[in-house]
């Protein structure tokens, strides 16, 4: 929509360089929409401006280009992979914008950061949040309330008992409650180390 003014995008993830392959070898598993898009236009993975980092030089490098770039780095909590270094190098820096585009647990540098700490630890050291933090919702790989409650519609048979064991607390205690109250199913949320009997 050239709303962002063209740079120089780094995709600074070997996991997500080797899943783009994959996609670029499998054109045949693109669902219609995309199948569209790459009939009328060219490929979806060549992209004016991106590079894709291969090596752990190449990808520290980055963190001496003068101007503005943008990085796309794994991991998306912060908890390890080639994030934490472009973390280190800029995180301090005013003219930052750290984006997140994911969940953020809780417990994670991720969390710590979109939830406005002002100084966090990252490879031993602590630094002080000077970047602009940003999230945008709408990317989350998981399914939203009424997907899972269908799923579980579909079971051959109703379940003697649903284990709600994912999510926040608050989270995992509202599908809950939704789920029984859609179904008329025993759920329950279990707590950490709470046992059940199954029989």
């Amino acid at each position: 929509e050239n709303s962002i003014s063209p740079l120089t995008v780094f995709l600074d993830s070997p996991m997500a360089a080797k899943v783009t392959e994959v996609f670029q070898h499998h054109p045949e598993l693109f669902d219609e929409e995309m199948a569209e898009f790459v009939n009328q236009h060219k490929s979806p993975f060549n992209l004016p401006g991106l590079k894709v980092v291969g090596s752990t030089k190449e990808s520290k490098a980055i963190n001496h280009i003068r101007g503005t770039v943008m990085v796309i780095a794994g991991s998306g909590m912060c908890t390890g992979g080639r994030i934490k270094h472009h973390l280190v190098n800029n995180i301090t820096r005013p003219e930052t914008t750290i984006m997140f585009v994911g969940y953020q647990a809780i417990g994670t540098l991720g969390r710590q950061i979109v939830d406005g700490a002002r100084k966090v630890r990252i490879l031993g050291q602590k630094y002080k949040v000077k970047a602009k933090v940003v999230r945008i919702h709408g990317f989350s790989a998981h399914a939203d309330r009424d997907e899972l409650l269908d799923w579980l519609r579909e079971l051959e048979a109703a379940p003697r008992r649903v284990f709600v064991v994912h999510g926040e607390a608050e989270s995992a205690k509202a599908f809950g409650n939704y789920v029984r109250k859609k179904t008329g199913w025993e759920v329950t949320v279990p707590a950490y180390e709470d046992e059940a009997v199954l029989d």
